[in-house]
């Protein structure tokens, strides 16, 4: 084990901090801990929820707390972390697209600011070392890429938002290794079908040209049905999460990121998803407007992965968009099609 390795199954109660709680996953994080008022067999005796506005408390079987904080401004994380958690989520990001367009606020906030929050953990000293579950991406990888990326392949970024994520999984292994906290990095698959409004993430197509069908809205399509990606939904991404605050990090090792398992499937294999569940109408309200630049973002990521470690270790996604789309009914639309796509 190495030096600042914990273990929820050592802790009778824990306290859980989720920064960047405002989020599309850190809200549905905090909704599922807040019902289930546990992580694994321990109960959790406080829920923070942190983001930029402050978060909306979820119905909660545990004490909540919610509040405004932003860890790439001076004392931001050192005031989130006053209380000593012994679970972390880090979740707070600027999008890739973002990332993208906005050079200094990608590296303020998704580099800068995970350096304050793990620099914070450790010159609180007196023994505190928290799991850490940060989220990373896919798009620490680009070309030359592989048909198949295997749990070995190196990291070479073609982003900027990739280039952050990146970094970040190496600080994590080193405040991990140096004893500071005990860190767990989930590389998420794109997740899909995101709900609500489209963000400036370069991937948020993957999600509009279903979501917006399925209730009879028009959805832009900017690169090639030929286009292959990486995905999972929105609900095994929560269950990622759940997952790797209970890991043992003895199993980990050295190597503290995970590609998180998911299926490859392209553009063309999504629509003939929404197709089957939905009809021609909705598939026919998707129209082509092609973006040059958002096309050779998606071009530089990676396709298919064998996420055979994270499997292992008992981590599990949907193996198709059929399963996907399904989930988005149940989890979004009330388990049944709005009559507009019903009826198609």
């Amino acid at each position: 084990m190495l030096p600042g390795e914990t273990s929820l199954r050592g802790e009778s109660m824990v306290s859980v901090l989720v920064i960047g709680a405002a989020g599309m996953l850190g809200s549905k994080l905090a909704a599922m801990l807040g019902r289930q008022g546990s992580i694994g067999s321990q109960r959790i005796r406080s829920l923070t929820l942190a983001d930029i506005v402050a978060p909306e408390a979820p119905s909660s079987s545990v004490p909540v707390h919610t509040l405004a904080a932003d860890v790439s401004r001076p004392g931001g994380a050192e005031s989130l972390i006053e209380s000593r958690p012994e679970l972390i989520f880090h979740l707070a990001a600027v999008v890739s697209g973002e990332a993208e367009a906005n050079f200094d606020k990608g590296y303020a906030v998704n580099l800068d600011g995970t350096r304050a929050l793990f620099e914070a953990i450790r010159k609180a000293g007196g023994g505190y070392r928290p799991r850490v579950v940060y989220t990373s991406s896919i798009t620490v990888f680009g070309e030359p890429l592989p048909q198949v990326i295997e749990d070995t392949y190196c990291v070479t970024p073609l982003t900027s938002y990739g280039t952050q994520k990146a970094i970040c999984e190496l600080l994590l292994a080193d405040y991990t290794r140096r004893g500071h906290l005990d860190g767990v990095g989930l590389r998420l698959p794109t997740i899909s079908i995101r709900p609500g409004q489209p963000n400036k993430a370069a991937s948020g197509f993957f999600s509009s040209i279903l979501r917006e069908p399925l209730i009879g809205r028009e959805a832009l399509l900017p690169v090639s049905e030929t286009a292959r990606h990486w995905f999972a939904s929105p609900r095994a991404a929560v269950r990622f999460m759940l997952h790797a605050a209970e890991l043992d990090g003895a199993a980990l090792g050295t190597v503290r990121t995970l590609n998180m398992p998911g299926f490859s499937a392209t553009v063309a294999e999504q629509i003939e998803a929404l197709r089957r569940v939905a009809g021609d109408a909705a598939v026919a309200l998707i129209r082509h407007a092609p973006d040059p630049a958002v096309a050779a973002i998606i071009e530089g990521w990676p396709r298919n992965f064998d996420a055979r470690r994270a499997r292992l270790l008992g981590f599990r996604a949907e193996s198709s968009f059929d399963e996907i789309i399904r989930v988005h009914i149940e989890d979004e639309l009330g388990g049944a099609l709005p009559l507009p796509a019903a009826l198609s």
